[in-house]
């Protein structure tokens, strides 16, 4: 088993920038992928970013916060971050960390194992 605890949501105005992060605990010794989902009030649950946790690190973005956002993760490989430059208001949303064994497809929440509570991010406009 592993638990994700997010942190870092808040309140921003348009152009600022949040950091989140999601410590896991658990079973984090095998290899893993690490995903950011958020999900607007009314809307599906939609793929932000991901990560290969243990071995290479390669990132994944949607098109929609590609150049924006930045998905990184520590050196003892528990904590994955997301920083968020150059907010938006379209980018409010409650914001969830995933995880899942290496291999699957990484933008599809069905595929992720593990959740995270959300965290609430708002872009005033």
């Amino acid at each position: 088993q592993v638990q994700l605890v997010e942190s870092g949501g808040g309140l921003v105005q348009a152009g600022g920038s949040l950091r989140l992060s999601c410590a896991a605990s658990g079973r984090t010794s095998s290899n893993y992928a690490m995903g950011w989902f958020r999900q607007a009030p009314g809307k599906e649950r939609e793929f932000v970013a991901a990560i290969i946790v243990w071995s290479h690190g390669s990132t994944y973005y949607a098109d929609a916060v590609k150049g924006r956002f930045t998905i990184s993760r520590d050196n003892a490989k528990t904590t994955v971050y997301l920083q968020m430059n150059s907010l938006k208001p379209e980018d409010t949303a409650v914001y969830y960390c995933a995880g899942q064994p290496v291999g699957r497809a990484y933008r599809v929440p069905d595929e992720y194992d593990y959740w995270g509570q959300g965290t609430q991010v708002t872009v005033s406009s």
